[in-house]
């Protein structure tokens, strides 16, 4: 089994050697890591919960912790969920490399499909779980939106979709999601949608996989399932506090193999995550802290606002070498974004990820414009 190289360590390779300008300060745009501080009721609950590390953890998750992301997904998306159709877990990144290996360990010939450009762990399961590929192209001409071919995805066991979109900050409709549902139903593959960038929207919330599911007539969420997380919506990556939820038949016999794979969140942290999954306000404080990020990079870049996450999806010309004479010449880093995809999807662009304050992201993306206007010249 032999691993593609993580986008950053490409990063690194790329920018090793290169010497960044003095008379800037470093600013990185790479990683999708929140650099406000998390919330003081989040801190202090995680305090007052520090006696319990002398406790063993449930595989399962603790009911406090359960009820509160069950509510979380009541009162955000209005969907009733069953303590039997959702598992705690320990972020999503953890989920999304496990969860493909537990459910196609049984099939002959596996077979996934994921968007592309992608968050690595999708190809990483692949690669674990010795599935053949199957490539959903987010490209200009589809709105960076997976278009469904029917022939292509007949025999495909597993479809992960990605919308709110990293890195392409596309974002799919209700009645496009819906599509999707009745596709997973009629060919009976199993459908996940990660939706850890739900809850950074710039406008109207954005719709649930599971919101679809149920206006098909699916309510049981048969071959559906959705993936949340705290880290980007609370600020709150270093609590690792994540869910799975969906067919409860599906999740039933994940539980069983989730006993077998030690990654149970430690009692503290799952406390301090109850308080955070019922924290609505300090969530729409980020959300519009993101958006004001957003609003400053699309007036100062001359590009489109995205409607969700707090990603900017550049096109910039031989984007791998200007990413370097950018570093050496304004020192900021992006992510270029061949990067992030394979059979070409990626080439041509930078993702920005806009995580600071807005002076902070003033400045870089003030840099990048000024960068990009020698580059023209």
């Amino acid at each position: 089994m032999e691993f593609n190289k993580y986008p950053f360590e490409k990063l690194n390779d790329l920018l090793s050697g290169v010497k960044p300008n003095s008379e800037y300060s470093e600013i990185l745009l790479t990683i999708g890591e929140p650099q406000f501080q998390t919330p003081q009721n989040i801190k202090d609950a995680l305090i007052a919960s520090i006696d319990k590390l002398n406790k063993y953890p449930k595989s399962s998750g603790e009911i406090e912790l359960k009820e509160a992301q069950t509510s979380y997904l009541k009162r955000r998306f209005g969907v009733d969920v069953s303590l039997e159709q959702l598992i705690p877990t320990f972020g999503t990144r953890e989920v999304l490399f496990n969860f493909p290996q537990f459910f196609l360990s049984d099939k002959k010939s596996p077979k996934v499909a994921f968007v592309n450009p992608f968050y690595q762990i999708y190809e990483g399961a692949a690669i674990a779980s010795g599935a053949e590929v199957v490539y959903l192209n987010l490209e200009e001409q589809n709105g960076y939106k997976p278009t469904i071919d029917k022939e292509q995805l007949k025999d495909v066991d597993l479809v992960i979709l990605n919308t709110p979109s990293n890195p392409t900050a596309s974002v799919m409709s209700l009645d496009e999601l819906k599509q999707w549902v009745e596709l997973a139903l009629e060919y009976d593959f199993l459908l996940i949608n990660d939706e850890c960038y739900i809850d950074i929207y710039s406008n109207e919330p954005i719709p649930s996989i599971l919101n679809a599911s149920a206006e098909v007539g699916n309510s049981s969420f048969k071959n559906v399932l959705t993936l949340n997380s705290i880290s980007k919506r609370n600020s709150a990556p270093g609590l690792r506090s994540g869910f799975i939820a969906g067919d409860a038949d599906i999740l039933k016999k994940y539980m069983r193999y989730r006993t077998y794979v030690g990654c149970a969140s430690p009692l503290p942290l799952q406390m301090a995550a109850v308080v955070a999954w019922s924290d609505d306000e300090s969530a729409r404080g980020f959300r519009e802290a993101y958006k004001e990020n957003l609003e400053i990079a699309s007036k100062i870049l001359n590009v489109q606002k995205p409607e969700a996450t707090f990603y900017i999806w550049l096109k910039v010309d031989n984007a791998i070498e200007r990413a370097k004479e950018l570093y050496e010449k304004y020192s900021v880093k992006v992510l270029p974004g061949e990067f992030l995809g394979r059979e070409g999807a990626g080439v041509g662009y930078w993702r920005l990820a806009l995580v600071y304050e807005p002076k902070v992201i003033k400045e870089a993306v003030e840099r990048i414009k000024e960068f990009l206007g020698w580059m023209s010249r």
